[in-house]
């Protein structure tokens, strides 16, 4: 049985603008894995969220 714990929000915040190694500047995902993001399982779906933090924070120190 599924809880709401089991479910990962998607980061989308709606401001989808891809840069030159296709990671999203909005969310900071990367083009796979936004396309990949519905079929992924909430394992995946966190390393996905742990990946774009990741970027993001480099990103910002940059």
């Amino acid at each position: 049985m599924s809880s709401q714990i089991d479910q990962v929000q998607s980061p989308c915040i709606r401001n989808c603008c891809l840069d030159e190694q296709d990671i999203c500047l909005g969310c900071f995902r990367s083009l796979e894995e936004i396309k990949n993001w519905s079929l992924a399982n909430v394992i995946e779906q966190r390393l996905i969220l742990d990946n774009a933090s990741f970027r993001k924070q480099q990103k910002l120190q940059n």
